[in-house]
């Protein structure tokens, strides 16, 4: 059976071979009965721009449920921008439930082409730590000595009647 390129259209005669030697797109049986029947998963990744597809995953977004990340996954595929859903850490809801945030991830490829679309902003870097305040300091210090205060009383009441 011969295979073709979905993608640029070069036509591959070995069975052993199931990506493009040109482009890396996956082969299909050439004929036009079988391109009909396109299933969903082959549809989606027709979309998909290879230029978006690349690097590590990273957040672009948060949704306050399944069905709202869903929407935002839909209208990243319908830019050519892959993307998967993620349930956010720190809320327990069994993973049956559609209830519960979930963060939308890209490729960093895509990453500021889907900020665009959505309308978020990038997170502040991590790279070093920020000084805190000049008063935090301090302040743990008093509560630390009043901590140690309000024990050594007790500790001293509980003795001495």
């Amino acid at each position: 059976m011969a295979l073709v390129c979905g993608s640029c259209g070069a036509a591959h005669d070995d069975d052993a071979e199931r990506f493009c030697r040109d482009c890396g797109m996956p082969l299909v049986p050439a004929g036009g009965a079988s391109e009909a029947v396109v299933s969903d998963r082959g549809e989606r990744a027709r979309k998909v721009q290879a230029s978006y597809a690349e690097g590590p995953l990273v957040r672009v977004a948060a949704a306050h449920h399944q069905a709202e990340a869903e929407l935002l996954q839909g209208m990243l595929l319908e830019e050519g921008i892959p993307s998967m859903l993620r349930r956010s850490g720190g809320f327990d809801v069994p993973d049956f439930l559609a209830a519960g945030p979930r963060d939308v991830l890209v490729p960093q490829g895509g990453a500021e082409a889907a900020r665009d679309l959505l309308g978020t902003v990038e997170p502040p870097s991590a790279t070093g730590h920020e000084r805190p305040p000049s008063w935090v300091r301090p302040l743990a210090a008093a509560l630390a000595v009043l901590m140690l205060a309000v024990l050594a009383a007790g500790v001293a009441a509980a003795i001495w009647p």
